[in-house]
């Protein structure tokens, strides 16, 4: 069993900043695959920022390219998702998730523990 407990959300106005945090425990969680998702509202759930299972691969879809990064704390167990020149369009819940195999993974599908998702609003 894995659990994930993300922090970090909240208001800002367009072109700031936040950390979103992911807390990870449980069994090998520090090792497996990890992303972050983001679900707006009306809309399905999208990816967002993607981790191999060792921190050396990334990934990014093009909406986030340059502005958004992944990355982690082995001695915090914990994992982090910077996001600046925050939009509007960036409004949504994120989701941190952990998965199987290698890694980075775009799908959910790929991602067996999910956390309980924390707000993010981007005001025009």
């Amino acid at each position: 069993q894995v659990q994930l407990v993300e922090s970090g959300g909240g208001l800002v106005q367009a072109g700031g900043s936040l950390r979103l945090s992911c807390e990870a425990s449980g069994r090998s969680a520090f090792i497996r695959p990890m992303a972050w998702f983001r679900q707006a509202p009306g809309k399905a759930r999208e990816f967002a920022a993607a981790s191999s299972w060792d921190g050396g691969s990334l990934d990014y879809p093009d909406s986030v390219k340059g502005r958004f990064t992944i990355s982690r704390d082995t001695a915090k167990n914990t994992f982090y998702l910077q996001m600046d020149s925050l939009r509007p369009e960036d409004t949504g819940v994120y989701y941190c998730a952990s998965g199987y195999g290698w890694g980075p993974f775009r799908e959910a599908r790929r991602y067996d523990y999910w956390g309980q998702g924390t707000q993010v609003t981007v005001s025009s």
